[in-house]
Order: C-alpha cells, then sequence, then structure tokens
C-alpha cells in the first residue's frame, strides 16, 4: 500500500504514479490542505493548477474534490507553470497547489502548496501538519465548495514584464529551450510584447519529455541549446525546467553561467533599483555573490538552502532580491516568490541598458573556480561531517546547513542529503588546480 511517508518531503509532495502517489492520496491531500488553510488562515478559496504531464488532470481533479469536500471553493488555474500560480496567490490572496514534479522524470508527479501571498509551505511550516490531516478520514462537510476556471496568463505576462523598462530594450537574438515543459506556455506570452527575436525549442507542451529530460542543471540537457545558440548567432540562452520557474543562461559563445554569476549579476540590477536593499544568497553561492552585494551598495545575508527559508528570510529582513545555486531567483515584489522569466527580463533590460554582451557582463563577476556539487554515497553522514570538522578544526566554521568550513582562500560545504545515504560537497577555490586539489583533500577524509 503507497505510504505518505514516502511522497512528503522537505518543500513539496513528490512521487512516482500511480505507485506511490495516486488519486486517492490527492483526494486526501486536497481535504487536508483544506482543512489546514482553513484553520491557520480561513481560507475560503484554492488555487490549483498543473503543468502538462498526463497524470496531472486526474490527480489535481481528486485534490479539487478532496477540498471541495471540506467546502473550499476551487478555482482552477488551469495549465500554468509554477510562478503563474504564485502570481495568482498574490494577486488575489489565496491558498495554491501547483500540480508539478519540476524537473523529475514523466512517470513523476507532486504538487507544490503556498497559503495566500504565496506564503511558503514547508516541512517546518505545514507539511507535517498537512500530511498528518491526510493520513486521517476527513469527514465531509453538508453544503461542498464550487469550482470555476480562471486564466490569468494575460495578467501574468504584465506582471513580468514590469519588473523592467521596455523603453530601454533593443533588439536582441534569444533561444529558450522550454524542454517540452510549461515555458512552452508561458514563454511566448511574455516575450510577444517584446522587441527581441526569439526561437523556441521543444514548445511543445509534452509530459513525456520527448527530446531531453526538463533538468538544465544537467550540462548535458543545455547542449541542444548551446548548438542553438552558435548556429544562429543568438545574443543569449534561456534553459527552463519543467514547471519554468528556474532558469539557467547561455552566453553567445554558448558557456553556461552559473546560478552563482547570474545571482550576482540580477543582485547588481536590483541594487540599481532599490539602493541599499537587502540580497539575500544562499551559502553554496560563490563568494563573489556578497562581494559583489558590497560593491553595490547592498546588505548581504547568507541563507539556508530551500526556497521556504529563504522566501522567510525575504519576509524578516525586507529583502528584494535572493538567489540560489541552483537556479531559483526569488522577487520581493513577486510575493518573495522565485521566477525564471522575471530573472531572464531583468539579464535582457542589463544587455539592453549597457549595450554589453551577456559574457562581458559576467566577467567581473566570475572570480573563483567551483567545483559544483558533488555527491558521495557513505554509510554514515553525519560520522564523516563529524570527521571533517575535527580535520578542519583550526579554522572557522559553522552549522547553518550542514558543515562550512572557511580556509581563507578556499572554502566548502558539507552537507547530508534528505533522503538518500549522500553526502554533498561544494567548494570554491582561487584557480581550478586549486579546487581539484581541495576537492581530494577533503574527499579523503570520507573514508
Amino acid at each position: 500500500m503507497a505510504s505518505f511517508d514516502a511522497i512528503f518531503k522537505a518543500y513539496d509532495v513528490r512521487g512516482t504514479v500511480p505507485d506511490q502517489f495516486d488519486s486517492f492520496m490527492a483526494r486526501s491531500i486536497g481535504a487536508a490542505f483544506a482543512r489546514f488553510a482553513q484553520s491557520n488562515e480561513g481560507a475560503t478559496r484554492i488555487l490549483v493548477a498543473r503543468d502538462m504531464r498526463v497524470s496531472g488532470i486526474e490527480l489535481s481533479a481528486a485534490f479539487a474534490q478532496g477540498a471541495r469536500d471540506q467546502g473550499v471553493d476551487i478555482v482552477d488555474l488551469g495549465l500554468a507553470s509554477t510562478d503563474l500560480m504564485y502570481f495568482a496567490s498574490g494577486k488575489l490572496g489565496a491558498a495554491g497547489a501547483m500540480f508539478t514534479a519540476s524537473h523529475n522524470p514523466a512517470q513523476y508527479n507532486g504538487i507544490k502548496m503556498c497559503l495566500a501571498g504565496a506564503k511558503p509551505i514547508g516541512e517546518d511550516s505545514g507539511l507535517r501538519e498537512i500530511k498528518a490531516l491526510a493520513e486521517q478520514t476527513l469527514p465531509r462537510v453538508a453544503e461542498p465548495g464550487s469550482i470555476s476556471s480562471l486564466d490569468l496568463l494575460a495578467d501574468f505576462a504584465t506582471h513580468v514584464r514590469s519588473f523592467i523598462d521596455q523603453s530601454n530594450l533593443r533588439p536582441l537574438k534569444i533561444v529558450a529551450d522550454t524542454a517540452n515543459g510549461m515555458g512552452g506556455l508561458v514563454v511566448p506570452e511574455v516575450f510577444a510584447a517584446l522587441p527581441f527575436e526569439i526561437e523556441i525549442l521543444f514548445p511543445e507542451l509534452d509530459g513525456s519529455f520527448p527530446n531531453h529530460p526538463a533538468d538544465p542543471i544537467q550540462p548535458e540537457n543545455q547542449r541542444a541549446l548551446m548548438a542553438r545558440v552558435l548556429e544562429t548567432g543568438a545574443d543569449i540562452g534561456l534553459a527552463f525546467d519543467g514547471d519554468a520557474d528556474r532558469v539557467f543562461l547561455v552566453d553567445e559563445r554558448a558557456q553556461g553561467v552559473s546560478g552563482s554569476l547570474t545571482t550576482a549579476l540580477v543582485a547588481s540590477r536590483m541594487l540599481e533599483r532599490d539602493p541599499g536593499s537587502t540580497i539575500i544568497y544562499n551559502l553554496i553561492c560563490s563568494k563573489a555573490v556578497p562581494e559583489v552585494i558590497a560593491e553595490n551598495g547592498g546588505t548581504a545575508v547568507r541563507s539556508r538552502v530551500g526556497h521556504s527559508f529563504i522566501k522567510q528570510l525575504m519576509a524578516q529582513t525586507g529583502a528584494a532580491f535572493a538567489g540560489e545555486h541552483s537556479g531559483h531567483y526569488y522577487f520581493r515584489d513577486n510575493y518573495r516568490a522565485d521566477s525564471g522569466l522575471i530573472t531572464s527580463m531583468v539579464v535582457l533590460a542589463a544587455m539592453c541598458a549597457t549595450g554589453k554582451k551577456l559574457s562581458e557582463l559576467v566577467a567581473p563577476l566570475d572570480r573563483y573556480s567551483a567545483s559544483g556539487e558533488i555527491n558521495t554515497k557513505v554509510s554514515d553522514a553525519h560520522a564523516v561531517i563529524e570527521r571533517v570538522a575535527g580535520a578542519y578544526a583550526a579554522y572557522p566554521q559553522d552549522r547553518l546547513d550542514g558543515l562550512t568550513v572557511d580556509c581563507g582562500d578556499w572554502w566548502f560545504n558539507l552537507r547530508p542529503s534528505n533522503t538518500e545515504p549522500l553526502l554533498r560537497l561544494n567548494l570554491e577555490a582561487a584557480t581550478p588546480v586549486a579546487c581539484d586539489t581541495h576537492v581530494a583533500e577533503v574527499r579523503a577524509l570520507f573514508v
């Protein structure tokens, strides 16, 4: 029998359909989420949206029925990107549920949930309670809620474009790889009103992902985009994930731009728009990020990895922007939610305003050599972390998220996986040779 334990993760619900996640469970979760939203903010309606996965039709309908059984009205947004659903939650002041498994393969589906105003729900901010309620059989109320439909695509596109001064834009040639994901719906709508020449690769909405996985953090999934950028002489490439809330940049030379460098670039632009503001970055980002924030007159605040922590910290500090190495970029004026499309707008506007190529904008920010995330299978992750901490006891350390050690001209972070017997190592040094040397040095302590 399928278990809720298997599908409730740190930030969302996710599993393979139908063996781990089926319509019965979706209905139970819908009822649980409705009860949770009612008790926390007196919710009377819930927004429901889905990506292009075929299983999303049945699962989202079951979820909606479960919520209606608790007397909550459902507003069906239909096909949407995750950032469109967050926008709707903020604009309408309603809780929302997005059926997506993001970058995961076709057999997966899941739910990202938020309270009104796109307020995040994670393991420590509601998912545990929702899971406990879903495991019960909640009685139906006498009067079930209604269901209606709403199309906010045009409103969302207008909102995305509002982050830039459109009068300063100039013609640029863009290639966007939407990977048969929800970018195929939202990208054309946003760009239709802009003076850019855009070519979209794999725009058809197809949850079987016939061309390549919708996981752009993996370099092999950017190959088609990189090739097309070179073939067409494009100024920039944009790679979106399955639910289109993340974006990765490719410059005019077909070189990928890391999430850290994108964070630094967007941070500098947001500080032009909002001088002296606070900018948040997660602790896996390059040291270049806080350096750039300080150089541009901002206040840099370091955060744990994960959207629920970052959004909470943004609310506490009033931060204008936050970025993660994984391609998530958050904007205060987007209800503190992340959006790959808004990020794309900010970067394109920077290219237009400066007249510089993307590689030229990024070059002064590219100051260090990073290992990327290296996953190693270990029998006891916590024991290894303590051993490594002891070996580097002479250096400043913190436990904000796993173990971070600052060795002066190089640093590293070691975090255990929440779901697998893996250690995740991220390391940065002054040069590629130094980076490789220190990676070997740290990993030698794993055994």
